[in-house]
């Protein structure tokens, strides 16, 4: 004879998939506006580099500029900006933290772009 379930039982598998769905929507709203605003700090970078016939601080400038406007720790110590001929190399590195309840997960962002400058 078949068993029936009554009211109540079986609930656990549904509030742990409702746990998991909650944390991954945290992370998911914390981590992808970094992920974004990295991003686009990245292009720039290239953008700056590939067509940069300003001077190493102007565009030292222009960058800690857009990663302020981006919300991301990006300084002037922490940026170089060199012009070797017709190459032209930016390096920058740091940390993002993103917190959520209980736990501080750092991300960490080192980037190097080396590129030849194309004049237009």
């Amino acid at each position: 004879m078949r068993r029936l379930r009554g009211s109540g039982e079986g609930n656990l598998g549904c509030i742990l998939w409702s746990v998991a769905f909650v944390v991954i929507a945290l992370v998911c709203y914390k981590a992808i506006p970094i992920k974004i605003n990295s991003a686009e700090l990245y292009d720039f970078m290239i953008e700056q580099a590939k067509f940069g016939a300003a001077s190493p601080e102007t565009i030292k400038k222009a960058v800690v500029n857009k990663a302020r406007e981006l919300e991301l720790p990006v300084t002037e110590k922490n940026l170089s900006v060199e012009k070797i001929n017709d190459h032209i190399r930016l390096k920058t590195a740091f940390d993002v933290p993103l917190e959520f309840p209980g736990y501080t997960y750092v991300w960490h962002f080192d980037w190097e772009i080396d590129r030849p400058i194309f004049i237009i």
